[in-house]
């Protein structure tokens, strides 16, 4: 019998080699912001099925989204199939804040190897603490029933203003850093609430969002966890919307606690995707954010849920920086 290299094992599951340590390969591109955003996803590998990668250097701390995403690529890297077998759901709790000076190490545990069905445990650590921990769940594909809820009657996005274009009006020290990091095109149907709030305390939104530049090579799983990676940065502002509150409220405190995320079937992140939002509940210093992702042509994609820690600001609160090294707003 031949020797099994070290750096594989062999697999009971299909009685086939699976390399343990190969980590998934992301799509490389030249446009900057999205390429350091393809670059912090593209994983290391360790020993047996222990992953390491780095952070976006320009947040005070670790982007959940980030670390999110990059858990997400690890778990799939110990699915052999991966093509056949890609993630149905997610279910994650943040832990604590990381340092994005700091690598990240990714430990996965191969907690069931089925017939149609798959899981993962993946715990994300910083020198020995833990960030991150997600179960993720893999399926064979299949053929079923099928229906879905309809998309909106919205705006198109060529039909809105980009944050982009936003950002480069904007005589201010955040909008010239999002201008210049914001890897994603984002289109608000209503008001942004990047500076200031919406007179419009709705608990529900829409917004359209595609990556600055075309990804070539995008696979049915890197757009999973790209759309893993952004959908975190949106999900909360039902809420704020709600209660009159922007990105910049002077002494806002917001943080993700736990996030799920169900992908109902493939779809290209390159193409605009619509975010149907809603926040069903805030309490006890707590809110939900829940979101439908549909294509243009309306087809239900994946949907998330989410609940954050969020702290009205006091009166004579400090101002907020919103995260980012750039100077606070008064």
């Amino acid at each position: 019998m031949a020797k099994v290299p070290a750096d594989v094992q062999t697999a009971s599951i299909h009685g086939r080699i699976r390399a343990m340590t190969a980590p998934i390969g992301v799509p490389t591109i030249t446009s900057e912001p999205l390429a350091s955003v393809l670059r912090v996803l593209q994983l290391r590998g360790g020993d047996k099925d222990r992953f390491e990668a780095d952070s976006l250097p320009q947040m005070n701390r670790v982007y959940g989204g980030q670390v999110l995403s990059q858990a997400l690529l690890a778990a799939a890297a110990t699915i052999e199939d991966n093509n056949e077998r890609p993630p149905h759901s997610l279910h994650a709790y943040f832990l604590r804040g990381g340092d994005p000076a700091r690598p990240i190490s990714f430990d996965v545990a191969r907690t069931h190897d089925g017939r149609s069905f798959t899981s993962r445990q993946v715990s994300a650590t910083q020198d020995g603490r833990d960030l991150l921990t997600l179960m993720v769940s893999f399926q064979l594909r299949q053929s079923g029933v099928e229906h879905s809820s309809q998309i909106p009657d919205v705006p198109g996005p060529e039909e809105l203003i980009s944050a982009l274009e936003y950002f480069r009006s904007l005589n201010h020290p955040v909008g010239k850093f999002l201008g210049k990091t914001a890897a994603f095109d984002v289109r608000h149907v209503q008001e942004n609430l990047y500076i200031n709030a919406s007179p419009n305390k709705s608990r529900c939104q829409q917004l359209w969002m595609k990556p600055r530049a075309e990804i070539t090579g995008a696979t049915p799983l890197t757009s999973r966890a790209l759309l893993a990676y952004v959908i975190d940065q949106v999900m909360m502002e039902p809420a704020l919307r709600t209660h009159g509150l922007s990105w910049l409220t002077p002494g806002l405190a917001l943080a993700s606690l736990d996030h799920a995320m169900w992908f109902h079937q493939d779809f290209d992140i390159n193409q605009w995707l619509l975010y149907d939002q809603e926040s069903p509940s805030a309490n006890g210093a707590r809110a939900t954010g829940h979101v439908r992702v549909f294509t243009e042509s309306g087809e239900l994609v994946a949907e998330a849920m989410q609940e954050a820690m969020l702290r009205i600001p006091e009166e004579g609160s400090a101002p907020s920086s919103w995260g980012f090294e750039v100077p606070p707003v008064s």
